[in-house]
């Protein structure tokens, strides 16, 4: 089992929130990601990215925690994008539908080039 750590960080000058998520997306990992992302200030999170480039696994109480989080920004009328999921990650966001609901990245480099 791979150890779930979460780090925020802001790039391109301080103005886009990162959320770099590495190991396992499960229950125990639903608090500290909310947290992350209600640390955000309020006028920086009209677009927030998760970075899934180092994430591991993800089983249905993660899926449950993004849908939770997608729904969050959006009544607040913010958007969520994922980056660096890699193809199993992208075929289950896929199956379950986030595919409609969030932007999807091939990498953090990408997203960050986007305006």
């Amino acid at each position: 089992m791979e150890e779930f750590k979460i780090r925020l960080g802001f790039e391109n000058g301080g103005n886009l929130p990162v959320i770099h998520i590495s190991g396992e997306i499960t229950s125990e990992a639903e608090e500290e990601i909310v947290e992350s992302y209600e640390s955000i200030p309020g006028d920086k999170r009209s677009r927030v990215i998760l970075n899934f480039s180092e994430t591991s696994y993800i089983n249905s109480a993660g899926i449950a925690t993004l849908i939770s989080l997608i729904t969050k920004s959006s009544e607040n009328q913010g958007k969520i994008e994922f980056a660096g999921l890699n193809t199993h990650f992208r075929k289950v966001m896929d199956i379950v539908g986030l595919t409609d609901f969030v932007l999807i990245h091939d990498s953090l480099n990408s997203a960050l080039t986007q305006v």
